[in-house]
């Protein structure tokens, strides 16, 4: 196997190291991507790894994981908790979604390969390496530099409904302001398939983006991080709990897409109710005058859950996610 750990996956204590990939380029011919990782373990119990920077332009993850990397102390487990705060490297110290390497999404390259690209390479390492020896896996994620969501937890519509459950009690410990029971448009390729079609409990969260992390959903990653540990049996404590909204994407018609490119004008807020038909938002000529924008609207009622965050959009962009409001 071409990556290494520079420190032990299985020993008790506290351990902060690198995954290392060597990677040689026109910069640095024996060089490696050095991926960090924390490994916090004390005697038997359950597992839980935790992954940011899926996506390098998603911060809320990587900062809450980085001061739990430190502040947890292995006398206060049972268990291990196994800390990737910057799972795409490359991404990351780029600032893209993306890396600059391969051009690879990591979130589609699962569950790569052992002789691939370097974004292959590493998914391949998490989904034999890491993810078998999970119990329960926590995924960050924001809307990076283009989306923009009201702060959610979600977990997946699953067919095994055992695990499916388990996965929902998850989401709704994590217990951010918005719970989504969610379902994806395109799986193919995900950490999240990767690590369900294992038998794991998943839990994922959007928290917020435009590029940037705030106060807020900061603190409630960090709140999240802590809820699951301890609903997992690694942390004692209890479980800290608020008022969480309920949602449901049941189907395609949650999203709406560009069909003309332009400028873009929203007429509704996150988190505003809206409903079918409802135009969300018009779209302006981009180069020239005298012509109406064109509306798009709703294809279902609900909430505005998300939004494009650019002010230009092109033809297929994502404009906005309608989730339905679970009672």
């Amino acid at each position: 196997m071409s990556i290494t750990s520079t420190i032990p996956l299985d020993a008790n204590g506290v351990h902060h190291g690198f995954l290392k990939l060597p990677h040689s380029r026109d910069d640095s011919a024996w060089g490696s991507v050095m991926v960090p990782i924390t490994i916090i373990a004390n005697g038997d119990g359950p597992t839980a790894l935790m992954t940011g920077a899926n996506h390098g332009d998603e911060y809320e993850g990587p900062i809450a994981l980085q001061e739990f990397a430190i502040t947890l102390k292995p006398e206060d487990i049972k268990g291990r908790v196994i800390i990737l705060p910057m799972m795409n490297m490359p991404a990351f110290a780029a600032g893209k979604r993306c890396s600059p390497i391969d051009g690879a999404n990591m979130n589609r390259s699962f569950p790569g390969r052992p002789n691939g690209t370097v974004t292959q390479k590493l998914c391949d390492f998490i989904a034999t390496q890491l993810v078998p020896k999970a119990d329960i896996v926590l995924d960050f994620h924001s809307g990076g530099s283009t989306l923009d969501f009201l702060p959610f937890a979600a977990a997946h519509i699953l067919e095994d409904k055992s695990q499916e459950a388990a996965c929902m009690a998850a989401m709704q410990a994590f217990n951010a302001p918005y719970s989504v029971r969610m379902l994806e448009i395109d799986n193919l390729g995900m950490f999240d398939t990767e690590v369900e079609n294992q038998g794991k409990v998943f839990v994922t969260t959007e928290l917020g983006g435009a590029g940037t992390s705030t106060a807020r959903t900061v603190e409630i990653a960090r709140k999240g991080i802590r809820n699951l540990l301890i609903h997992a049996g690694i942390l004692d404590g209890e479980v800290e709990t608020e008022p969480t909204t309920q949602l449901d994407m049941p189907d395609e018609n949650c999203f709406l897409f560009s069909q003309m490119p332009g400028l873009i004008e929203y007429l509704i807020e996150l988190g505003d109710q809206v409903e079918i038909g409802q135009p969300i938002a018009r779209i302006w000529p981009a180069d020239r005058t005298g012509i109406a924008p064109a509306e798009c609207c709703s294809l279902r009622a609900g909430i505005l859950t998300a939004r494009h965050v650019p002010g230009l959009v092109k033809v297929g962009d994502f404009i906005s996610l309608v989730a339905e409001e679970v009672c």
